[in-house]
């Protein structure tokens, strides 16, 4: 065949696709007409690692990444030396290099190896084997040497393209350290630990230097995850990564595949390799929110992860080690989820080792004032308007005396909305945390349990619409369509409210 033929109709092929697997099995299949080839490997030599490092590898079946590395020879730097750019060992048993990779590859085959240079740096090689021995002549060499350059060019893309991959990995790593460390500059500080939150921080001081899993629990928007950010701030561990994963928010579908990552091809849209939460994680703490909302697959594996400091991509035979430590938050009754079967008793068990109890805002009411003026500072410093500010008669009274059913997060809301709503330097608070009294001559701040939690209220508005509908959510003149939202939105919202509808109202109605 013409050299130059052969050269562009494997080069081609070579360059014919971005997935360098793939390209190497559709130039397996090109050049096996006319040089003896079974398998391509493409590998990079790591001689500061002493590893060959296989890149890929191809059959007639197809293409196949791979991260198998296997060790060099204890003189393989002075065999570089005398070997040409493309040599052949016909019987590798014999072969003064090859025999000692006999464990790694069938004794009865022939190898044609070219050696690839980019510049003046040699990077790896191409590896042909053929079944049998004797299969390669001085023109199949010559044959292969013409192809040095562009698959020296295709694999120093691929090294290059893997290194981008890692170091975006790692961005988004330090990223998330960096916006960790710089709320610690920022003195963002636990408000409350000489308080209210005293013992909750004493329970923290214990246990932060210690491997062991602790689990968070208290009501929505009561600071369980500046607790996290304590915790894994006092540890060893404070230096590495700081992962927050809600659990509650990521769809039951692709929840694996969030958690414990994916091989390339393991699903359709998988088009390369991803690191889940718990790979991201590994020297530092995760912080899996809403534990109670883990789908069961997933706390099985979950637990194996605690079990046996390992994970498996999805797609993937290899266990992955992973050294982590586990911190669990939740807003709810772990054990009823374990009597009504919905949370693995075995995983319930592993996650209450040391378990801290977070207390509601109302029952820490000393911690407001100090609270109060903390938002302040924040929000102002956010929105970009400038201080100082003072409080209207009464407010910090006002304050004090509303029971704060969305705990510190209600509160961080009300002082924004007191600041947009400012008037000169002066915040008010009471038409804010008791929206129910504006325009309405004569009320105050409702005092205890007066005013029911919102929730409630909302509850009550869905099953007055839904006895006006029979039951019916969707469609014409259902409760949706009343409501003005979707009826899946409804239908999840009432699910968790334990409203019943559809059937179940039918029945409850009776």
């Amino acid at each position: 065949m013409d050299e130059k033929d052969f050269f562009i109709g494997a080069t081609l092929r070579i360059c014919s696709s971005l997935e360098i697997e793939t390209a190497l099995w559709k130039c397996l299949m090109y050049i096996r007409d006319y040089v003896p080839a079974d398998k391509l490997f493409l590998t990079h030599h790591d001689l500061n690692n002493r590893a060959i490092n296989i890149i890929a590898s191809a059959t007639t079946e197809g293409g196949l990444l791979s991260s198998d590395r296997v060790p060099m020879a204890q003189n393989y730097s002075e065999w570089l030396q005398s070997l040409e750019d493309v040599w052949v060992a016909n019987d590798v048993e014999t072969h003064y290099m090859m025999k000692y990779y006999l464990d790694y590859i069938d004794r009865n085959i022939s190898v044609l190896n070219a050696r690839l240079i980019v510049g003046e740096h040699f990077i790896g090689s191409l590896i042909v084997h053929a079944a049998g021995k004797n299969c390669y002549t001085d023109e199949h060499a010559r044959m292969m040497a013409l192809l040095k350059e562009p698959f020296g060019i295709a694999l120093a893309n691929s090294l290059k393209h893997r290194e981008v991959l890692k170091l975006q990995d790692r961005l988004k790593d330090d990223n998330r350290y960096l916006q960790t460390e710089l709320l610690r500059i920022s003195g963002s500080d636990i408000i409350g630990k000489n308080a209210g939150l005293r013992s909750v921080m004493e329970a923290v001081n214990l246990v932060a230097y210690l491997q062991t899993p602790v689990l968070l629990i208290g009501d929505t928007g009561t600071g369980k995850e500046v607790i996290a950010n304590a915790i894994h701030s006092l540890s060893p561990r404070k230096d590495g990564p700081f992962i927050k994963v809600n659990c509650g928010a990521i769809p039951e579908t692709i929840i694996d595949s969030e958690l414990f990552g994916h091989e390339r091809g393991a699903f359709t849209g998988a088009i390369a390799q991803k690191r889940g939460h718990f790979e991201r994680a590994h020297e530092g703490t995760i912080l899996l929110d809403e534990i109670g909302e883990l789908p069961h697959d997933a706390q099985l594996r979950m637990l194996r992860v605690l079990q046996d400091k390992e994970i498996y991509r999805v797609g993937g035979s290899k266990p992955v080690k992973v050294n982590i430590r586990l911190i669990a938050a939740t807003h709810r009754n772990l054990e009823d989820l374990v009597q009504s079967e919905k949370f693995r008793r075995d995983l319930y068990f592993r996650l209450k080792v040391f378990p801290i109890m977070i207390p509601p805002l109302k029952n820490r009411k000393g911690d407001i004032p100090n609270m109060t003026q903390h938002f302040i500072d924040k929000k102002s410093q956010e929105m970009g308007i400038t201080g100082p500010f003072s409080l209207s008669p009464g407010a910090l009274d006002d304050l004090i005396d509303y029971d704060w059913p969305g705990n510190v997060r209600e509160l961080e809301n009300a002082v924004e909305r007191a600041l947009i709503l400012r008037k000169n330097r002066v915040l008010d608070f009471k038409d804010i945390i008791n929206p129910f009294s504006q325009g309405v001559p004569g009320k105050g701040v409702p005092k205890g349990n007066q005013w029911p939690a919102l929730d409630q209220r909302i509850a009550e508005e869905i099953t007055k619409v839904l006895t006006m509908t029979g039951g019916k959510v969707e469609g014409n003149h259902g409760a949706a369509e009343i409501l003005g939202v979707k009826p899946n939105t409804l239908r999840s919202r009432m699910k968790k409210m334990g409203i019943p509808f559809g059937r179940h109202y039918t029945q409850e109605n009776r």
